[in-house]
């Protein structure tokens, strides 16, 4: 049987940046779920913005996303568009609901999501979320393993505490590029030259993380829980 992986994050692009490259290499080798806990757009975007308009920018990124897991073969999504950048606004105990029904339903072997050192404060209560939700229980006896990972533009600006990955999984230059062609399904999200979202950030952070462990290419991540 094959492994259930769920992805947990807070916008749609994140599934991308966070965990593109381990999309890429195990498409057909795991079963994968990405939900998508809130919508990634309207906190760019003043109060005056016409109802109609905020639904626009919401579906045009929910498009890009469903584009961009079709690209990965994920079949099994969910979208619960919460107010961007507002998470701290909603009672934690509503997102964890969300988080519990799920993992209910879906009955994942490894969540992967955001790390707790993220500079973004919607990344950050996602990953508390996903921790009081998978508190051992005997419910949820069939996840043996969470991952966190790092967000490029989001992660690396805590600069008063780091992610320190422990675990690497190894890239090939298709599953790079290929997580490269994913997040281009965003185009709205794809930085100028000198910023980290765009072919050769994405690609740099790869080169990184793969020269820590002495090989070409790799994406970091952090165990949080290993259950053997």
């Amino acid at each position: 049987m094959k492994e259930k992986n769920l992805v947990i994050v807070a916008h749609p692009d994140d599934e991308v940046l966070g965990c593109g490259g381990y999309l890429s290499k195990h498409k057909n080798k795991k079963i994968f779920k990405v939900i998508f806990i809130g919508e990634g757009t309207t906190c760019r975007y003043s109060g005056n913005l016409q109802r109609k308009a905020i639904q626009d920018v919401i579906q045009k990124r929910q498009k890009d996303s469903i584009k961009a897991l079709n690209f990965f073969g994920v079949k099994k999504y969910s979208f619960y568009n919460l107010p961007c950048g507002r998470f701290d606004t909603i009672n934690i105990i509503d997102i964890n609901k969300i988080i519990e029904n799920e993992i209910k339903i879906f009955q994942p072997n490894i969540i992967l999501t955001h790390c707790s050192s993220d500079c973004n404060n919607d990344h950050r209560i996602i990953n508390r979320s996903v921790m009081m939700s998978t508190r051992p229980s005997s419910k949820n006896s069939f996840l043996k393993k969470i991952f966190s990972f790092e967000i490029l533009s989001s992660t690396e600006w805590n600069f008063e505490e780091s992610f320190n990955p422990n675990y690497f999984e190894l890239l090939s230059l298709k599953n790079v590029n290929e997580k490269v062609r994913a997040f281009n399904f965003y185009k709205s999200e794809i930085q100028k030259k000198d910023m980290p979202r765009n072919r050769d950030g994405i690609t740099t952070l790869a080169k990184y993380r793969g020269k820590i462990i002495s090989k070409e290419y790799a994406e970091a991540y952090k165990i949080v829980r290993f259950t053997s």
